[in-house]
């Protein structure tokens, strides 16, 4: 176990390093507490010209909430896949 949070640790650190010196715009990215690199605080900034602009989305990610919404997203690719074939036949 100590073995996997480590991994998971170097991980999140490397990408919340490359999100603070490369930030993607639109978007904003820091700790929510400084000793926990397992809970992120998310802003999205809504883009111009649409009607989401001027709009300010905060969000508490913490890990496991990533781990379920990639696993959500890949369960909800294998169903469109799985229809789309179906529809072909």
């Amino acid at each position: 176990m100590a073995q996997t949070t480590s991994s998971a640790l170097r991980a999140l650190a490397l990408e919340y390093k490359s999100l603070q010196e490369e930030p993607v715009e639109g978007f904003r990215v820091k700790l929510v507490n400084e000793d926990n690199m397992f809970e992120w605080e998310v802003a999205i900034f809504g883009p111009p010209d649409t009607l989401y602009q001027g709009g300010y989305f905060k969000k508490i990610l913490t890990t496991l909430m990533v781990l379920v919404l990639r696993a959500w997203f890949a369960r909800f690719h294998f169903v469109l896949e799985k229809i789309a074939k179906e529809g072909k036949k």
